[in-house]
């Protein structure tokens, strides 16, 4: 398969030409903004800065609940701060200087890299082949429990694999299945090691008041879905799509998978959100389709974890419902209950609601097929950013990890009994 390739005279190509000077010279000069949103007029503007100016959404804000954070590149930070003054849009500078904030997240993992030994994979931030080798590792200490599955290889040839974690080899369908998903955006770090441990307390620590989340429900993760993206990102710290640049450097070939498993937004090839040629054009999202599909009508939950903002959305992304909306929103709230009831001082509570009401309309997400494939709940979960973005420093992982896993476990647990009265009436039927 190849990929089209698009050649594009935009300012993103010659900031990502100019990483190959320095680590972080992709970013010199630019700075994020924080952005205080009064009403959803603002939250329109913002969002259509974002498209225009092609500027990256660090957060996106709630009117008058949490302020939105924008990374604004030099050229664009004269027509930005003035769209913002002309509507009086209150702003200020949260980060002056992102290539000293990204040195700074370098020195923290450096630290923590040091200072701690031996550490359990879900306690760092490791590398694409540490966290296959982990995965084969689990599958071969657990073949009774564990199968690892090679979905196929990513666009430029690295497999990716996920586990089916189950005591009946997904031969019960009385049991629900579970499905996450992380890093599909090359950025969130903080992630897979959500899921890894969500491994670890299934498999390998799994405690006796877990039990039930084991003989009760079928487990599908898959860790890693952008491994291309996510091995650049190791040098290109803010990529958030799969591999930016085929040579020529003058070539862009970015395509944001969060939004292509539908018709995206926008159409603009060197956008940060741009979505691909067409729905499912990239082989890593085509994955997640056909596994949503083998298990049609089983997945009870389908969960696609990224960073940040302490946000559980649900479908659809036009501001339309499902008609399940009302089980999904009180699912959701007690997962959001579960993780506030451990959250840190400086991370904020969680907002649960519909992702076009709560932040902005978009297309093609993982979240809204994930709802039309089958899944009976399908969300978005946003993890804690802690003020610091998407650069987390890795000593908050393991209070991260904890703190989803006690949501991901009521949320199993509350959908498993939904999935078992919709399995039982339509046995009844029959």
């Amino acid at each position: 398969m190849q990929r089209s390739v698009l050649v594009c005279v935009c300012a993103a190509a010659a900031v990502l030409g100019g990483a190959r000077a320095g680590r972080h010279d992709a970013y010199s000069s630019s700075a994020v903004f924080g952005v205080q949103l009064r009403n959803t007029s603002d939250l329109e503007l913002l969002h259509n800065l974002e498209l225009n100016l092609d500027l990256d959404m660090w957060q996106y804000g709630m009117p008058q609940v949490r302020d939105a954070m924008v990374m604004v590149p030099p050229h664009a930070r004269g027509k930005f701060l003035s769209a913002l003054d002309k509507e009086g849009v209150s702003h200020y500078m949260h980060v002056e200087n992102v290539t000293q904030a990204l040195e700074t997240h370098d020195e923290d993992i450096a630290r923590w890299k040091s200072s701690r030994a031996p550490r359990l994979i879900f306690q760092d931030y490791m590398r694409y082949a540490d966290i296959n080798a982990e995965m084969e590792r689990i599958a071969g200490r657990h073949p009774n429990l564990v199968t690892l599955v090679n979905a196929g290889k990513s666009f430029e040839g690295r497999d990716i694999k996920y586990l089916k974690i189950s005591t009946t080899n997904f031969e019960d369908h009385s049991k629900p299945i579970y499905f996450m998903e992380a890093m599909i955006h090359a950025r969130e770090w903080v992630t897979t090691p959500v899921a890894m441990y969500s491994v670890y307390r299934l498999v390998e620590n799994r405690r006796s008041q877990d039990q039930d989340l084991l003989d009760d429900i079928d487990w599908i993760i898959l860790p890693l879905v952008n491994p291309d993206g996510y091995e650049t990102a190791s040098g290109v710290r803010q990529d958030r799509p799969t591999r930016l640049l085929t040579p020529p450097a003058s070539e862009w070939t970015a395509i944001e998978l969060r939004r292509s498993h539908g018709v995206g937004t926008p159409t603009n090839p060197c956008a940060i959100t741009y979505a691909g040629a067409r729905p499912f054009s990239e082989p890593e999202t085509g994955y997640v389709r056909d596994i949503l599909a083998e298990h049609k009508d089983r997945v009870q939950i389908f969960m696609d974890i990224h960073s940040h903002g302490n946000y559980v959305l649900f479908a659809y992304g036009d501001g339309t419902l499902p008609p399940n909306a009302l089980p999904i929103f009180l699912v959701g709230s007690a997962m959001g209950a579960a993780m506030d009831a451990m959250k840190l001082p400086q991370a904020g509570f969680y907002r649960v609601g519909n992702s076009a009401t709560v932040l902005y309309s978009t297309s093609g997400s993982a979240q809204d097929y994930g709802q039309v494939a089958g899944a009976a709940m399908s969300y978005t979960l946003e993890l804690p950013g802690y003020g610091y973005g998407f650069l987390v420093p890795p000593s908050y992982q393991d209070h991260i990890n904890e703190e989803t896993w006690q949501g991901i476990a009521v949320t199993a647990r509350l959908s498993r009994q939904l999935y078992r009265d919709r399995y039982s009436a339509a046995n009844t039927q029959r």
